[in-house]
């Protein structure tokens, strides 16, 4: 347990820790919620499909100057005003829903907003996190982070299902505005040695291809980025679906959607929680193979799924296995990137697992209003299969093969 908990030895990061915990419940149930209202004022996969494009475009077009600004200005300060401006954001959505003059559009609108906060918000944070916790418990602290999140991913949408069929969409996105300050009122109470930003010769242009071009020159960086790209493009777009899944093919309602996005976040918890027990982070890129497989594996078999207790069990493990692949992505990039790139490196990381999303949600409404939504998720899953397949032969065997000559010669060097 103490290894796993590890990052937690430091005060600042117990602080993170336990505002983001409460925040991001919020965040889950203002999620679930903003999908169930689209659905329920629409009636549309295609629409459920524009409202995730509208939420995740912004990070797609501007995180790499949320990273440019990471690297060259207060990341402690830029994170407490990204809070603030989403908690702001969170109340304005409860007062057009509470007020019943909310519309589509809005909801839609307001999504793409806090798309932008987003942007600047995402690797900012992640680059903020070796700031709580330093470089050797980095790796920990990542997977830490990440059971964070799928914690609230847990019990947030569950919270939700009930309190939307007991007093509405507004009270969910009310009561994550008043989450925000337990996360804000943690960064305040904060005590951070002053971080050096060093003066960097060449054009703000430069700057910002700099955190690209290096990413895209590290094989290892490069070919887990890629992979990642193609599992937010199309294997997480489950959640779109949810939706449909729960109420026209599960023939259920508002609880069952939550009950299916707490059992994805069960598996993800526990996913976060097993890399966090990590004391050595050798084998990777072969776990990432591994994980991706049983993602692709599982949504082929929940798109045919017209069960309630299978789909529920099939979202587990496609919850633990997508956690497990992203956390492993994100120690490969940060163990491997310079400080005075993190913040950029961290904004191509951002745009290629949450900057493609976008895309992926625009494609799913688009493909699933003519073919219906368990037929696109069974393709999609396939596609994600070959993609781990296509890793594995062309990354994973020839890094081993590297390591294992590298080995062999050290030891007839000896």
């Amino acid at each position: 347990m103490s290894t796993r908990f590890r990052s937690l030895q430091h005060r600042n990061f117990q602080l993170f820790f336990a505002g983001q915990l409460v925040s991001l419940i919020g965040t889950w149930m203002q999620s679930t919620a903003q999908l169930w209202l689209v659905y329920r004022l629409t009636k549309s996969a295609a629409l459920l499909g524009v409202f995730g494009f509208a939420n995740q475009l912004p990070i797609l077009l501007l995180a790499w100057l949320g990273g440019y600004v990471g690297d060259r200005y207060n990341r402690h300060r830029a994170v407490i005003l990204t809070q603030t401006a989403a908690m702001i954001l969170a109340f304005l959505l409860a007062a057009l829903t509470l007020t019943g003059v909310i519309q589509v559009w809005e909801v839609i609108g307001i999504a793409f907003l806090v798309g932008i906060v987003n942007a600047f918000d995402v690797p900012i944070r992640q680059a903020f996190l070796v700031q709580m916790v330093g470089k050797e418990d980095l790796p920990n602290a990542i997977a830490l982070n990440s059971s964070i999140f799928n914690g609230a991913r847990v019990i947030g949408p569950a919270i939700a299902g009930f309190a939307i069929a007991w007093v509405g969409e507004g009270w969910c996105f009310f009561l994550n505005g008043v989450s925000f300050l337990a996360v804000i009122g943690a960064l305040l109470a904060m005590r951070l040695a002053r971080a050096a930003h060093p003066v960097q010769e060449g054009s703000a242009l430069k700057k910002l291809a700099d955190g690209f071009r290096f990413a895209m020159k590290d094989v290892p960086i490069r070919s887990v980025l890629l992979l990642l790209s193609v599992l937010s493009l199309l294997g997480l777009q489950y959640s779109v679906f949810l939706p449909i899944f729960a109420n026209d093919i599960l023939r259920g309602g508002a609880r069952t959607m939550g009950f299916l996005m707490s059992s994805a976040g069960v598996g993800a918890l526990i996913g976060a929680l097993h890399f966090a027990a990590r004391t050595s982070y050798k084998g990777l890129a072969r776990w990432i193979a591994a994980t991706s497989s049983v993602c692709s594996v599982g949504l082929i078999l929940f798109s045919q799924s017209r069960i309630f207790w299978f789909s529920v069990v099939v979202l587990f493990f496609v919850g633990f296995s997508a956690t497990v692949q992203m956390a492993a992505t994100n120690t490969i990039v940060q163990r491997r990137v310079p400080d005075e790139l993190r913040s950029r490196v961290m904004a191509v990381y951002a745009t290629m697992f949450m900057g493609v999303q976008p895309i992926g949600a625009l494609l799913a409404g688009v493909v699933a209003k003519h073919i219906g939504a368990p037929l696109t998720l069974g393709i999609f899953g396939s596609v994600l299969a070959m993609a781990a397949i296509i890793f594995f032969v062309r990354t994973v065997l020839p890094l081993e093969a590297q390591r294992a000559a590298a080995e062999a010669q050290a030891g007839l060097g000896r």
